[in-house]
């Protein structure tokens, strides 16, 4: 991909504006999006350091593991004398390593459109071309779009609850997941939840009977020991999906990975829309 030298100024989703005089060559990445979002763009081989779940591409998996973005290891993040740190809003790091000097950029992702704007800042903080950025996004959505296109018209009929853990935690409708979803024409049993990943009353997905449950397969165990929910119609008939770590991590990291993340997702629709 192509590459500028030009001084760049990046406000990130905190707020904060930062400068840099050329585009930075030592990049920590504290989250597996950021991770992909990076080596999408083909700019791996600046990474230094990633986050401990970081595992896609696999050369990733050779650096070095700074813990997560809850519980970096300061030191080591700072012993790689960084250009700069991606990481996640939410994990309230940034001021921190800012503290001691580093340049951080702090991006939250929840939706289809904030996967593109993601791809649009760290393209921009790297000094990637624009319309690089610009065609790996169209590339991505036309994936979606071809996942959906495979699907029978009774697709639509599918009500369907995804859980992302066990707490549970499920994808609303305003989440990347449930954007997906509603791409591939399926309902979302969770349609009147604000949040994009709700915690979830086990009783209201036992009341709402889903035709199809969306779960990680380390998962399923500990759902189908729930009170109750051996009664519910979709597991009585083994209308479940249950991905392996593998799928799931393609699944809930809103990153590059959205086409195969919808694939994965057409597939299983597909077994019970026949």
């Amino acid at each position: 991909m192509t590459t500028t030298h030009a001084q760049s100024l990046v406000t990130d989703d905190r707020g904060v504006t930062t400068r840099w005089a050329t585009a930075p060559q030592r990049v920590i990445t504290l989250l597996p999006s950021l991770t992909e979002t990076v080596c999408a763009l083909e700019q791996c081989a600046r990474l230094v350091g990633v986050d401990r779940y970081s595992n896609w591409p696999a050369q990733v998996t050779k650096l070095p593991p700074l813990g997560g973005g809850m519980d970096p290891n300061i030191e080591a993040i700072l012993s790689l004398k960084p250009d700069v740190v991606f990481t996640a809003k939410s994990s309230r790091i940034a001021e921190r390593l800012e503290a001691l000097g580093l340049k951080v950029v702090a991006l939250e992702t929840t939706s289809h459109a904030d996967v593109k704007r993601l791809l649009n800042k760290v393209s921009q903080v790297l000094g990637v071309a624009p319309e690089e950025a610009k065609t790996l996004w169209h590339r991505i959505d036309e994936g979606v779009s071809a996942a959906a296109q495979q699907l029978p018209a009774k697709t639509q009929q599918l009500r369907v609850y995804i859980e992302v853990n066990r707490a549970p935690f499920g994808a609303g409708p305003g989440s990347f997941m449930g954007e997906t979803l509603k791409r591939l024409g399926a309902q979302n049993i969770l349609q009147g939840q604000s949040d994009a990943f709700p915690r979830i009353n086990p009783e209201f997905v036992l009341r709402a009977q889903p035709d199809l449950i969306m779960i990680s397969e380390r998962d399923l165990t500990a759902m189908l020991e729930r009170p109750g929910w051996s009664t519910m119609v979709a597991i009585k008939t083994n209308r479940i999906c249950a991905f392996a770590t593998i799928d799931q991590d393609i699944l809930v990291r809103p990153g590059p990975r959205l086409a195969q993340a919808a694939q994965l997702m057409a597939d299983c629709l597909k077994r019970f829309a026949s």
